[in-house]
């Protein structure tokens, strides 16, 4: 994981980053350019078929409505598929596993497809991960997930 003081101007928002958009009010703590990926629109698609309660499923139903209106996904493409290969070598090396948390392994190995930091409100989900750029997101203190 790296973390630089400068910002790039694109960046790929995890799920976790997503889920809390609406928390964020400092735009400094994001890319001018925000972009996600096909594994987590994926996730979030997911959401609302797992909620356990209405009010849980029409929040995920909503952060899910919000991403697919205002962000067209990175695709898991071939250079995703063969980035991913570093990615889980990086976490077996390290003792970590790639299956263990999937969806975190796959969004890396688009970000480094693509040359692009994950912006993340959970940076350990990406620790280990060699040449990965990660710029963690930290949700203001009165925020509530």
């Amino acid at each position: 994981m790296t973390n630089s003081g400068e910002r790039p101007a694109r960046g790929i928002l995890d799920t976790s980053t997503v889920i809390a958009l609406r928390n964020i009010t400092d735009p400094a703590a994001l890319p001018a350019e925000p972009l996600i990926t096909a594994v987590t629109l994926a996730g979030l698609s997911a959401g609302p078929l797992v909620a356990r309660d209405e009010r849980k499923c029409a929040a995920k139903q909503a952060h899910l409505q919000e991403a697919e209106a205002d962000f067209d996904p990175l695709p898991f493409d071939w250079a995703a598929a063969r980035a991913f290969g570093q990615v889980a070598a990086s976490l077996r090396t390290s003792g970590r596993q790639s299956a263990a948390r999937a969806c975190h392994a796959l969004v890396a190995a688009t970000a480094l497809a693509h040359q692009l930091p994950v912006y993340t409100c959970n940076p350990a989900d990406f620790d280990k991960i060699d040449g990965l750029h990660v710029v963690p997101v930290r949700l203001p203190e009165h925020a509530s997930g």
